[in-house]
């Protein structure tokens, strides 16, 4: 009875996380749009629904934790529980991203900003083709997808010090763009931040799955 009612509980906590990945993923996608067509309505609708997500994050810890102590999981179960925990706070991390993006892209005024700095639209799109495969990975269990996203972020690496001297050079043609340069670093390093999420939760999926992380061995 015990365990049946410890796997039922597991599950639900499964599904919460597969719908908070939804949110995130569509924060993500409308995050893109908006930068892209300066939809100033659905940057302030992106900053809302961050709201939601938070919610999600503290309903999905509430239930960790109550299965943490409610139901004294073995290994493989605390495993699971754990990193439930974890994922969550980097879904939470990459909606908070998404939502700050959404910020800047409110203070555009006159030029459209998405193509002036040529590596931003391809940082957006490999930052949300790692956080889909992250998600995707951790619903699927799928390892081998999870590996793919963790090598991935040595690009999106690359495309950030190709921003900085994009805009390095901007400046050095009319140094009055300063406010200009960096919002745009600031969204880069967000873009940025949001692969180091999408690998993080790479890395939990392989520790829910073999009890490791970067080789170190944990539970």
């Amino acid at each position: 009875m015990m365990r049946t009612l410890f796997d039922s509980e597991l599950s639900k906590l499964n599904v919460d996380l597969t719908k908070m990945g939804h949110l995130v993923e569509v924060s993500i996608e409308n995050m893109i749009d908006a930068f892209k067509h300066q939809d100033k309505a659905l940057a302030k609708e992106i900053m809302n629904n961050d709201r939601l997500i938070n919610d999600m994050e503290r309903a999905i810890e509430s239930r960790s934790f109550n299965l943490i102590l409610r139901q004294q999981p073995i290994a493989s179960d605390l495993r699971n529980v754990t990193s439930a925990l974890k994922i969550v706070t980097d879904l939470e991390r990459i909606g908070d991203q998404a939502a700050d993006i959404a910020e800047i892209i409110l203070n555009f005024e006159g030029e459209h900003a998405y193509r002036t700095i040529e590596h931003i639209p391809m940082m957006a799109k490999k930052a949300k083709m790692m956080v889909h495969e992250a998600i995707d990975a951790f619903i699927k269990k799928d390892l081998s997808t999870a590996q793919m996203v963790i090598k991935m972020d040595d690009e999106i690496d690359v495309l950030f010090q190709d921003v900085k001297q994009e805009v390095t050079e901007i400046l050095k043609e009319n140094s009055e763009r300063i406010d200009f340069c960096i919002d745009f670093l600031m969204i880069a390093k967000y873009l940025e931040r949001v692969g180091d999420h999408a690998v993080n939760i790479c890395e939990w999926l392989e520790f829910n799955q073999t009890g490791t992380v970067n080789d170190h061995r944990l539970i």
